[in-house]
């Protein structure tokens, strides 16, 4: 099917999936690109089947971009294991659940949720400095309940999750933003994973689909990843702030005035 299309969609799709991964791997939010570059070309296909070639995409991108930050960085594995499973199970849950109840309500609560978030993060200077708050078993209650939260959000809903999970390790954690960018993107993985389960086993996916936009979201996330280790806290800080910003804005016109 995707291969009848004509070469501008071809390419319009290449170049979503490209900017979703570069993004993404800065500071979260490919998914406002590469979720209505799909939509606009497959206006034929189920939501259900898009959204998980957009998740397919994300993680191979997402998992890219994670490796390429564990390079030059130590990662706190134990802590993102843990975590991970608690957002992948929870996750599972809010993907079951999105197809039994509508969910509506919280699609209205979530742009006036992320403008107190943007507003509270404005005043802090979290993110610059690398100084971790808690002690090891501590920690990981801490992680992964935020993680569960987060988790299955991404799979009820979705936008900005990646942008919770930088909260997550910067605001509550005591994370650099540097030192979170690997554990928020194998966190990212892991609810997206979960709710690809629930799609898969339901029957709606598509893998052709999604493995060709997960090869140009690969490469932005591999260039997106060199450009924010480059540049460092200060640029993923102004760059996270866009990002949420800008989500913000997508979801109110999402939900109000569409």
């Amino acid at each position: 099917m995707m291969f009848d299309l004509s070469l501008f969609n071809l390419f319009a799709l290449l170049l979503a999936a490209l900017l979703a991964g570069l993004i993404d791997s800065i500071m979260g939010g490919g998914g406002m690109i590469q979720v209505p570059a799909l939509f606009a070309v497959f206006p034929g296909l189920t939501p259900a089947t898009l959204l998980s070639s957009n998740k397919i995409a994300s993680v191979i991108g997402t998992m890219g971009s994670a490796l390429q930050y564990t390079r030059v960085n130590k990662t706190p594995w134990r802590l993102v294991f843990i975590s991970c499973t608690a957002a992948f199970l929870a996750s599972v849950a809010g993907a079951y659940l999105v197809t039994q109840i509508p969910n509506q309500w919280l699609r209205s609560a979530l742009p006036f949720f992320l403008a107190a978030l943007l507003i509270f993060n404005l005043k802090s200077s979290a993110g610059l400095v690398h100084a971790p708050r808690h002690q090891h078993h501590k920690q990981s209650a801490i992680a992964s309940i935020g993680a569960s939260i987060i988790g299955f959000y991404d799979g009820f809903l979705g936008p900005g999750a990646g942008s919770f999970y930088k909260l997550l390790y910067t605001r509550i954690l005591g994370f650099d933003f540097i030192n979170t960018a690997a554990p928020s993107k194998f966190l990212n993985v892991a609810s997206n994973l979960g709710a690809l389960c629930v799609f898969f086993y339901l029957g709606f996916f598509d893998w052709r689909l999604g493995l060709f936009m997960a090869v140009a979201n690969f490469i932005g996330g591999q260039i997106g990843s060199r450009i924010a280790l480059k540049y460092g806290n200060g640029f993923i800080r102004t760059a996270f702030f866009i990002s949420v910003s800008a989500l913000t804005i997508k979801t109110f016109y999402d939900a109000f005035l569409t």
